[in-house]
C-alpha cells in the first residue's frame, strides 16, 4: 500500500494549491518505466520527510487538465508547490541523492 496518495484534476486545488506547507507532485503514468523506477524513492522519501514535504501523485493520463495547466511534456515530472506555486520543476528519472540535494531547504 502506498503511503503517497493521489491527488486529480478535482482535487488538486486543494490538496496541493491550498496545502498548509510544501509539495511534492509526482506526475506519472502506469506506462512510464522510469515514472515506477522512481516510485520507491519517492515512497521513502515521503515515510521519511512526510512532515515537512507532503508528496502527492497525478496520474498523468487520468488528470489531462492539471498536466496541461502545468505545461508538462515529458513524466517524470515533480513540481514542488509552495505557497499555490511552482517554485521547482524537476523533469526525469532521478536519484534519491538528486532529490534530497533538490529539496533540502524545504527538508
Amino acid at each position: 500500500m502506498s503511503n503517497v496518495p493521489a491527488v486529480t484534476d478535482a482535487t488538486f486545488d486543494t490538496e496541493v494549491l491550498q496545502a498548509e506547507g510544501p509539495v511534492l507532485v509526482d506526475i506519472w503514468a502506469t506506462w512510464c518505466a522510469p515514472c515506477r523506477r522512481t516510485e520507491p524513492i519517492i515512497e521513502e522519501l515521503a515515510a521519511q520527510h512526510g512532515d515537512k514535504i507532503k508528496f502527492v501523485k497525478l496520474d498523468a493520463d487520468a488528470n489531462t487538465e492539471t498536466v496541461t495547466k502545468y505545461g508538462v511534456v515529458s513524466i517524470p515530472t515533480f513540481n514542488l508547490y509552495a505557497g499555490g506555486e511552482v517554485v521547482k520543476s524537476l523533469v526525469g528519472a532521478q536519484t534519491k541523492k538528486q532529490f534530497l540535494d533538490e529539496l533540502a531547504e524545504y527538508l
